[in-house]
Order: structure tokens, then C-alpha cells, then sequence
């Protein structure tokens, strides 16, 4: 064996586009402390997770000894019910966390070299986990100030190669939208041999004339995969259960690569649970959106810079850099969530809570603003 042979080591087998750059970290975990801390850096549920379904996960321990399902199909015909049937049961993917659907859609459909287009600010995993799979990562900024999706920059930059485009509504972290008119001229122009991923996980918040979910779309055949996570409305976020819904063609497809017995049976029981559970959710709304609205007012009294939402959390200009604001608000009992991680750079997301989490951060801006 040569000596040039020798020398190499184990990382010369090491994938060039798995070479480490940025990682996606999630929402730091509430600190050991004796002090009440209130945790809006993660955008969770502000009234804890659905009753029905943590009734229904506990009534599923005495089985967890044996395996769950082996498919979604229970899961998927209990969204049937909940959009009312206007899908079928074929049409849904399941999977551990909207982040894996992610996932699952882009192990389907990217080769190495193939282009994924998305739009910072925006949900860091579209870049992180499509640089996995040797993808080249475009990006089309949302247009300044008011983070307006740039359409004609998207429908510039598609190329014979584009396999997926992300977009997001409303949008994390910008908490903006993507307008009904917007949607429905873009789509109209986008080549038919590419996937629209429309991340719609906080759409339950929306309450826009104009806001528009992935299901029209996916019911008149576009190539449209609307994303969902129970981690938000339902309050499920430590089971990481997610699911997107498009036509029944790409769903048969991309169900080529789902894993058998892929769903942990708590993860099951706990989302069917929950689907049930429509007075929880409309609770759910109901805080979000008066906390919301509440929060601007004190925004605009405080003279701070923020961004109209349209989901459960706001961005801000803070009125002291991003890092210095986010420990004077820890040492007030406030968790935040700087995102230039984001593509914000300078920006910090602030999640909508109950009312008395709500009344705490006012409190803490009046006392650390200078």
C-alpha cells in the first residue's frame, strides 16, 4: 500500500456538502431556577397542550410495550375528518415533527446538485437540511421593510435544475404573510415539474381577509405540499408530530420512503386526541389573538419597532443590541429568541403568551428601556 494511501484518514470519505456550517439549534430549555421565568422564545402553546390529548396518550402507556401502527393511516384519516373530507386519506404524510416531513420531502426529491429555493428571513432547516443532500441552497430575501415575498426574484432564479421552492405563511420568524393574489399569480407561473412546500404551521392564527392556506391549491392539482405541525395550536411540541398534505400522485410517491412503524404510538393516540379537541383549539386562537393585539398596543405605546403578525409570536427592533436585550430581559424573567440566526440579523422574536406572561414582558420593557 503506498504511502499517499496511508495518510488518508476518515474524513476523506466525509460528503464535501456535509462539512459543517450553520446548524439548526432550537429554543433554549426554561433554566433551573427557584424564579419564575416565562418562556416566549419558542413560539409554544401559551395554555399548555390539549386535554383530549394528553388523555389520550396517558390511556396509550399500558401499550407502548408493543409496537405502534406501522402506518399513518389512522393519524391520516383522522385529518380527513378534520379538513372536513375534502382530502383523502392518501393525500397526508405523517411524520415525527413538521421538520422531518421536511425532511422526508427533500430525501424524495433532491439529487446532489439539484437547487432548493427559500427566502431569509425564513425557518433555517429549509437551508440546514437541504445542504444534506448536496443541494445548492438559493436564496431570494423577502423584500425590505415589510418582508414582502419577492415574486418576480423567485420565478428569476428558477433554473432547469430547481427541484423544490419553500415558502412560508405566515412566516417564521416575520410572523408576515403571503397574500391570496400573491399566491394565486405566483403559482399560475411557476413551471409544473417543481415542488411549492407552503409551510402553513401557525395558519391557525391567521385571521387576514386575504390569508390563504396550500388547500385550494392542492385541491385544483397543483404541485403544492402543505405543511403542518401539532406542536403550536394543539401544544404537542415534545411529541414531534407533523404532517403535510398535497395530491394523492406526490403523497404515493414520497410514502415510497416512509419508514414502517415510523410514529410512536403516544404520538398517535395524542394527535388524533387532539384533532378532537376543537375547544381547546378555539381557546388556543381566542389568547393568541387578544394577547396579539394587546402586545401591539403596548408595542406602540412603548415606541417599539415591530412587524404587523399574523401568527403567535411578533419580531422586533429591539431598542438595545439584539444580545444585550436578550439577557436584560432573562434578568427580568422574559426567555426571547434573537433569530439573525434567521437571516434577521439584529431582530428578536418574542412568542404572544397567557395574559399574565403577557403583562410580565410589558413590565420588563418598561424597565429596561433606557
Amino acid at each position: 500500500m503506498s504511502n499517499q494511501k496511508m495518510k488518508k484518514d476518515i474524513t476523506s470519505i466525509f460528503k464535501p456538502h456535509l462539512v459543517p456550517k450553520e446548524v439548526y439549534k432550537g429554543g433554549k430549555n426554561i433554566p433551573p431556577t427557584n424564579t419564575k421565568i416565562y418562556k416566549l422564545s419558542s413560539n409554544e402553546n401559551p395554555l399548555g397542550a390539549s386535554p383530549k390529548a394528553v388523555a389520550a396518550m396517558k390511556a396509550a402507556l399500558d401499550k407502548i410495550d408493543i409496537y405502534p401502527d406501522q402506518t399513518d393511516i389512522r393519524l391520516c384519516e383522522a385529518l380527513v375528518k378534520d379538513f372536513d373530507g375534502q382530502l383523502s386519506a392518501d393525500q397526508f404524510l405523517c411524520g415525527n415533527s413538521g421538520s422531518e416531513v421536511i425532511d422526508m420531502l427533500l430525501r424524495a426529491f433532491i439529487n446532489e446538485g439539484d437547487e432548493v429555493i427559500f427566502s431569509n428571513p425564513c425557518f433555517l432547516p429549509y437551508a440546514v437540511f437541504s445542504r444534506w443532500y448536496g443541494a445548492k441552497q438559493v436564496d431570494i430575501p423577502l423584500l425590505a421593510p415589510n418582508y414582502e415575498l419577492n415574486v418576480e426574484g423567485i420565478l428569476s432564479a428558477i433554473t432547469e435544475k430547481t427541484k423544490i421552492i419553500f415558502l412560508t405563511s405566515p412566516n417564521n420568524p416575520t410572523g408576515t404573510y403571503i397574500p391570496k393574489s400573491v399566491m394565486d399569480d405566483f403559482i399560475a407561473r411557476v413551471p409544473k415539474n417543481i415542488v411549492i412546500v407552503f409551510d402553513e404551521v401557525y395558519r391557525h392564527f391567521a385571521d387576514a381577509p386575504d390569508y390563504v392556506t396550500a388547500l385550494p391549491y392542492v385541491l385544483e392539482g397543483h404541485n403544492v405540499i402543505g405543511l403542518n405541525s401539532f406542536s403550536k395550536t394543539y401544544g404537542l411540541a415534545g411529541q414531534r408530530i407533523g404532517y403535510g398534505y398535497t395530491t394523492a400522485t406526490i403523497a404515493n410517491y414520497v410514502r415510497l420512503i416512509h419508514k414502517p412503524f415510523l410514529l410512536p404510538l403516544t404520538s398517535i393516540e395524542a394527535a388524533i386526541g387532539a384533532l378532537n379537541d376543537t375547544e381547546f383549539v378555539e381557546e388556543t386562537v381566542q389568547t393568541v389573538l387578544e394577547g396579539r393585539k394587546c402586545i401591539a398596543k403596548a408595542f406602540d405605546e412603548l415606541g417599539i419597532k415591530y412587524w404587523p403578525s399574523q401568527a403567535n409570536f411578533f419580531i422586533i427592533d429591539p431598542p438595545l443590541p439584539e444580545m444585550e436585550f436578550t439577557d436584560k430581559m432573562m434578568e427580568q424573567g422574559i426567555m426571547v429568541r434573537p433569530v439573525s440566526q434567521f437571516g434577521a440579523p439584529g431582530k428578536v422574536r418574542i412568542t404572544i403568551g397567557d395574559t399574565e406572561a403577557n403583562e410580565a414582558l410589558v413590565r420588563a420593557f418598561h424597565r429596561i428601556i433606557p
